[in-house]
């Protein structure tokens, strides 16, 4: 039996993507040398929000790319015997840059990681950063965001869906609560 609980609305996204935008240019002090890595799917979606949002306040547009992180993933062969591996796009080198990972859910820190790794494969960064919409606790590794929208407070057999409006029709996030 199950139970959904929303957490976000369309307007919460407009106001977490601005807050976040500001923040990074805070601490970058601008946007130079500065590039956003979505993880497929959803955060990949936030990740061009987010450029579109520091593009309206700084008026430069920073680089973005999207990474498939499914073959690097210390799990891959409990959720498929055949993944679906999608092609990555990062239409820039990484090598110096700070990049600043996007991603939807942060959980374990296991995809973190596997972004990390794959990251690597593509060059050297500076430094990376994180930025998620929705810390749901419950690490198994010692990663954090640098950038949250916002936690929620879950047990770990609950889940965590994110919706965007260019996959899903709209923009929200829901908690589905697990009872037995």
């Amino acid at each position: 039996m199950t139970k959904k609980k929303s957490i976000l609305n369309d307007q919460d996204y407009k106001r977490i993507i601005t807050r976040i935008a500001y923040e990074i240019i805070e601490k970058h002090k601008g946007v130079k040398n500065l590039a956003l890595v979505g993880i497929q799917t959803r955060g990949d979606f936030l990740a061009k929000r987010l450029a579109d949002q520091i593009a309206a306040i700084e008026g430069t547009t920073p680089p973005v790319g999207s990474m498939d992180i499914n073959m690097y993933r210390d799990d891959w062969t409990k959720i498929s015997h055949q993944p679906t591996v999608r092609p990555s796009n990062i239409p820039f080198s990484v090598d110096d840059k700070e990049i600043i990972l996007v991603d939807d859910v942060l959980f374990t820190g296991r995809t973190i990681r596997a972004a990390m790794e794959a990251l690597m494969d593509f060059g050297r960064p500076a430094r990376i950063e994180l930025a998620i919409l929705v810390d749901r606790g419950h690490r198994e590794l010692p990663i954090q965001a640098d950038y949250q929208g916002i936690f929620a407070d879950t047990e770990p057999e609950d889940m965590i869906h994110v919706h965007v409006l260019e996959q899903d029709n709209e923009d929200c996030v829901y908690r589905e609560l697990k009872f037995s």
